[in-house]
């Protein structure tokens, strides 16, 4: 252990793990998808950090604009008016969904989903939020309480009136069917939550365009058509959660356009300033914002619409435009299926592969069944990745491939070789 992280380690908490536990990565300096570490490690970045380095580590463009930003010293407050502001509200609006205009600007996802659903229930006079049983929609008590994660547990009782939705979890699908047979049971199933709660009584449901970290489940095509035509029937807001699987993520700007679909809110962070800067916003309809125009916007916060958080908006988006990195993603992704598939076919204990775009998830199980690899298994399989300098994120019995939108095929073709020989070496 180096001096640094010595001295880190007693004064700043590690994150969601017992402090002895902690495996910290000292990073000294990085470019696109790779980075080093003090000890001389050459890492491959599979996980885009904390699933937000879009553009990967140094790109000139954010380092630049950042730069620029913080040059002029602009301390601002939440009712400031200025360049960058107005222009991360109106590429917002360029690159949502048609009808979504105007947007609420925070600092993370779990902010940007707290205001949806603040904004959600002053619109529609309803308390209840309906959400999936599996699923994460930030680290907020509120919003630990909306979620279908393990972490929620230790806080509860948490938030009253959340309501609890089936998954399009289509490996193990709740209502028993296989893809060939699938009759969207896991959208139809909201309208029977929904007789049971009383639709009156449901303000918003709020839905993962993919679930990301519980799983990446992604929903079949006509999924959120269903879902958005019930909420329609009943006056129900739609949210989309976009933290994880927006801005290219899977190969479109928001994940809920692959079904063509204009929910009521999105949210986002992550790529939204691909991660060079804490940054979030709710992007609401016409509709909503017009009812703020006379009624009060109860929603607010300190560092609301921050100038440095704004700056990197603006360059995100626009170095995403230029470089045409949300196509190169969907392009990219079509090319690492069919290898995440090969890697897969010799080896029993993948028992799924999916994903679009630049995400994906392997689930490990059991050979000849789908029981999941034992926990002590997947630990020997970080250490394994670890010794390969790739950095992978996993969860339970889940390996997920999520890096940056800059990375080459010729890094990714490194990265599945590791990973194949990583999967060997502890579960063959």
């Amino acid at each position: 252990m180096s001096d640094l992280t010595a001295r880190q380690g007693a004064r700043v908490f590690y994150t969601w793990t017992a402090q002895k536990d902690a495996v910290p990565l000292e990073i000294v300096s990085g470019r696109g998808a790779r980075f080093e570490t003090d000890d001389g490690g050459r890492w491959l970045d599979l996980g885009s950090m904390t699933w937000n380095a879009h553009l990967g580590q140094g790109h000139p463009a954010m380092t630049r604009a950042l730069a620029e930003a913080a040059s002029r010293g602009l301390v601002a407050s939440p009712g400031a008016v200025f360049a960058e502001k107005a222009r991360a509200g109106e590429l917002l609006a360029e690159v949502a969904p048609r009808g979504l205009t105007k947007s609420f600007i925070c600092l993370s996802g779990a902010e940007a989903n707290e205001n949806a659903l603040k904004m959600a229930r002053l619109v529609t006079g309803r308390s209840k939020v309906v959400a999936r049983n599996r699923s994460y929609h930030g680290a907020t008590l509120a919003m630990l309480s909306l979620s279908g994660d393990p972490r929620r547990a230790r806080f509860e009782p948490g938030l009253p009136g959340v309501v609890r939705l089936a998954d399009p979890y289509c490996y193990r699908c709740p209502f028993g069917k296989e893809p060939r047979s699938c009759g969207l049971d896991c959208a139809a199933d909201l309208e029977a939550v929904l007789g049971r709660e009383g639709p009156e009584s449901v303000a918003a449901v709020i839905l993962e365009g993919v679930a990301g970290a519980n799983g990446v489940f992604v929903p079949p095509q006509g999924y959120f058509r269903m879902v958005r035509e019930i909420c329609d029937r009943h006056g129900i807001l739609l949210v989309a959660d976009e933290v994880l699987s927006g801005f290219g993520r899977t190969g479109r700007w928001f994940a809920v356009d692959h079904d063509g679909v204009t929910p009521d809110i999105i949210t986002c962070a992550k790529g939204l300033t691909a991660g060079y800067a804490p940054g979030g916003a709710a992007i609401v309809t016409e509709r909503i914002a017009r009812h703020f125009d006379d009624e009060v916007l109860w929603c607010g916060l300190t560092a609301y619409a921050n100038p440095l958080v704004c700056a990197a908006i603006v360059a995100a988006i626009t170095t995403y435009r230029d470089e045409r990195l949300v196509e190169r993603a969907a392009q990219t992704g079509r090319w690492l299926g069919p290898r995440l598939e090969r890697l897969a076919a010799s080896r029993p204990f993948v028992g799924e592969v999916r994903g679009l775009g630049l995400l994906w998830a392997l689930e490990l199980v059991l050979p000849g069944s789908r029981t999941p690899q034992p926990a002590g298994a997947m630990g020997r399989l970080a250490a394994a990745l670890r010794s390969r300098r790739l950095h992978v994120h996993k969860r339970d019995n889940l390996v997920y491939i999520a890096p940056p939108l800059v990375v080459t095929e010729s890094e990714l073709e490194e990265a599945l070789e590791k990973l194949g020989a990583a999967l060997d070496e502890v579960l063959s």
